[in-house]
């Protein structure tokens, strides 16, 4: 049996997706994500923040360099991934990245106003006249066509 490596996260952006086009007219976008919980120790409220390294790739990267912007509560399912590389003195480093396969905006549509009066919208999501809190899925164009729903 083999294992699973599956990361679920919900949390707001800390800047804006960072985006750089690598040979091939391959996409990728990273950016930091903050989650926070709350806890009470000794009759006090304390908040713990957690920072996430968040990378997209490809189509993914694309849609989030479009539509996510610093400060927004997104939803990420994604897998962790750590790899090294060399600092500039030469020292191997390792870093631990969540590596996004889909991402949902949360919110209100009028969070994503575009700036003119029209509501951000793709082939992905679709418009509902009552509902005002509709969540916006984007999902990574690597699954596969035909899957179950269950």
């Amino acid at each position: 049996m083999s294992g699973i490596n599956k990361v679920i996260l919900v949390g707001h952006l800390g800047k804006d997706p960072e985006v750089r086009h690598l040979e091939g007219n391959v996409t990728v976008a990273s950016f930091p994500l903050a989650t926070s919980e709350t806890y009470n120790k000794d009759g006090r409220k304390i908040e713990q923040t957690e920072w996430h390294n968040i990378v997209m790739w490809r189509g993914l990267a694309d849609v989030a360099s479009k539509y996510l912007q610093k400060g927004k509560l997104v939803y990420i399912e994604g897998k962790l991934r750590t790899r090294s590389f060399e600092d500039k003195e030469g020292h191997k480093k390792y870093t631990t990245e969540i590596v996004a396969e889909n991402f949902t905006m949360l919110g209100r549509k009028s969070d994503f106003d575009n700036g003119n009066g029209d509501h951000a919208q793709t082939e992905t999501t679709t418009q509902s006249k009552s509902a005002d809190s509709q969540p916006m899925d984007y999902t990574s164009q690597t699954e596969v066509e035909g899957d179950l729903p269950f």
